[in-house]
C-alpha cells in the first residue's frame, strides 16, 4: 500500500521533483517603469539587447529573481541580475545573490575529473576499477570512466534510495555504489544517471586525487578560489544564509496541465508512475528541511550552488581552450567532441529522447535541445538553469533563476537571453 500512494504522489505532485516553477500566470505583473529598477548590473556596448531580453522576461514572462552572465573572448560582456531572492519577504536579488542549479552542477563536477586528467592522474578509457578495485563486482569489471559519466554504464540506480542527510557518509555510500548492478550490459544503452552519477565522480575523486580531497573542496580549491569565482559543491560553514535565493515552486495542478510542453518521450515517461524516470529522480530524499544545511552536504549531481557570474567565467575560459583553468589540449578535444553513440541507438532509456553527450560527460547539442554549435558543451539543471562554453564563438554563458519552471531545456526565458546573446556577436562580428 505504501508503494502505491508513493507512485500516485509521483503523479499527481510532479512539480517536486521535475516541473517544478511556472509561466508567471499567478505572479503579479511589474510595470514598464518596475521592470526598468529591478534589473541591476551592465552590459558591453553592443549588448544592450540582451538587458531589454531579461527587463521583458519580469514583464512578459514572469520572472522573479534571476541572473545572467556572458563572457565573450574572455572579456565579461554581460552581467546582469534582477527581481527578488525571496518572494515572500520581497528581499532583492542582489549582486552577491546564489541560488541553486540542480544539474547544472554536474558540468563544474565533471571540470574537476577534466583536471585530474590534464594532471595525467585519470585516463577516461581506463576501466573504473583501476582506480577503484572494490567497484568491479556485479557486472561492473569492465566499465570505463568514460561509460559512466556518458551515462551508458547502466548504474542508474542503487539497491537502495539514499537520504539527503546521509551524502556526508562516504564510506556507506561507498559501499552501496559497489554493490549496484547495472540495468543493462554496460555500452549497449544509455539512460541518465540524474541522481547516482555525482556519487560515483565523487568516490573517483577521492581516490585519485593525491591529497583524497572531496570532490568540493577540490573545486574549491583548485578551481574557484583561484578563479575568484563562487559556486559551491557543498556551501562553506561559515556561509551567509541570507545570501541564498528561495525557489519558487509552482503548483501541483498547473503542473500536470502544462504536461504538453514537455517533449513527447518525456512526459509519457512521467505519466508512467513505475518509470524508470521516476525511480531515478526519486532516488535521493529530500529529509533536511533547511535548504541552506541541505546544500552543505556535496551533491555533485544537483547540490550545487552559486552565481551566474562564476559559471559563465568558467565556461568562458574553457569556450578559449581552457588553459587558465589547467585543461591541458587533448582534455579539451575530449570535452568538445561527442561520445560514441551506445550500440542499441541514442535514446535516452530514462528520458524518453535521442541524444548524444561529450566524451567528457557533458551535454552536447542535440535535435531537442540545439543550443549552439557542434563544438559547444555545458549542463542545464531543473527548472530553467543553463550554462555553456561555445568554442566557435569564444562565449561562456549562464543563467539562474529562483522561479522553478516547467522546461528542463528550453525554458523560454533562457532562449530569448541566449538567441539575443547570438544576435549581438554576430552582429559584432559583422561590422
Amino acid at each position: 500500500m505504501r508503494n502505491i500512494s508513493r507512485k500516485l504522489f509521483c503523479l499527481l505532485f510532479i512539480p517536486t521533483i521535475l516541473l517544478r516553477g511556472g509561466d508567471g500566470s499567478t505572479n503579479k505583473k511589474i510595470s514598464q517603469h518596475d521592470s526598468q529598477t529591478i534589473v541591476k548590473g551592465s552590459v558591453a556596448p553592443g549588448f544592450e539587447p540582451v538587458r531589454e531580453e531579461f527587463r521583458k522576461n519580469f514583464v512578459e514572462r514572469g520572472e522573479i529573481g534571476a541572473a545572467v552572465c556572458v563572457y565573450h573572448k574572455g572579456e565579461k560582456v554581460v552581467d546582469l541580475w534582477g527581481g527578488v531572492a525571496d518572494e515572500a519577504t520581497q528581499a532583492p536579488w542582489r549582486e552577491d545573490t546564489i541560488v541553486r542549479v540542480f544539474s547544472t552542477t554536474k558540468g563544474m563536477a565533471l571540470l574537476v575529473l577534466a583536471k585530474l586528467h590534464s594532471d595525467s592522474l585519470l585516463d577516461y578509457n581506463e576501466k573504473v576499477s583501476t582506480y577503484w578495485p572494490e567497484f568491479a563486482i556485479n557486472g561492473k569489471e569492465n566499465i570505463t570512466v568514460e561509460q559512466l559519466i556518458t551515462h551508458k554504464s547502466g548504474l542508474v540506480l542503487l539497491e537502495r534510495s539514499i537520504k539527503a542527510s546521509e551524502l556526508h557518509d562516504f564510506d556507506t555510500l561507498s559501499v552501496l555504489l559497489e554493490n549496484a548492478t547495472p540495468m543493462w550490459e554496460p555500452g549497449d544503452k544509455h539512460g541518465y544517471h540524474s541522481a547516482t552519477i555525482g556519487l560515483y565522480m565523487q568516490q573517483l575523486v577521492q581516490r585519485i586525487d593525491p591529497q583524497r580531497r572531496t570532490i568540493g573542496q577540490y573545486f574549491a580549491e583548485e578551481i574557484a578560489r583561484p578563479q575568484e569565482v563562487e559556486f559551491y559543491i557543498g556551501l562553506p560553514e561559515d556561509f551567509e544564509n541570507d545570501r541564498l535565493a528561495t525557489l519558487k515552486m509552482f503548483s501541483p495542478p498547473m503542473s500536470l496541465l502544462n504536461l504538453g510542453k514537455l517533449p513527447k518521450g518525456l512526459w509519457k515517461k512521467i505519466l508512467n508512475p513505475f518509470s524508470l524516470f521516476w525511480k531515478s529522480m526519486l532516488f535521493i530524499e529530500a529529509d533536511i528541511k533547511d535548504p541552506v544545511l541541505e546544500l552543505k552536504y556535496e551533491e555533485a549531481s544537483g547540490g550545487g550552488a552559486g552565481d551566474a557570474r562564476g559559471l559563465a567565467k568558467i565556461y568562458g575560459l574553457l569556450a578559449i581552450g581552457g588553459d587558465s583553468l589547467g585543461i591541458s589540449p587533448q582534455t579539451f578535444r575530449i570535452m568538445e567532441q561527442y561520445t560514441d553513440a551506445p550500440t542499441a541507438g541514442i535514446k535516452d532509456e530514462v528520458m524518453g529522447w535521442n541524444s548524444l553527450g561529450s566524451s567528457g560527460g557533458y551535454t552536447k547539442p542535440y535535435e531537442l535541445f540545439d543550443f549552439a554549435g557542434s563544438s559547444a558543451f555545458g549542463f542545464s539543471g531543473t527548472g530553467g538553469s543553463f550554462a555553456y562554453a561555445d568554442p566557435e564563438y569564444e562565449v561562456g554563458y549562464a543563467y539562474v533563476m529562483n522561479k522553478m519552471g516547467y522546461y528542463n531545456i528550453n525554458d523560454p526565458r533562457e532562449i530569448a537571453l541566449r538567441e539575443a546573446m547570438y544576435r549581438c556577436i554576430i552582429d559584432i562580428n559583422n561590422k
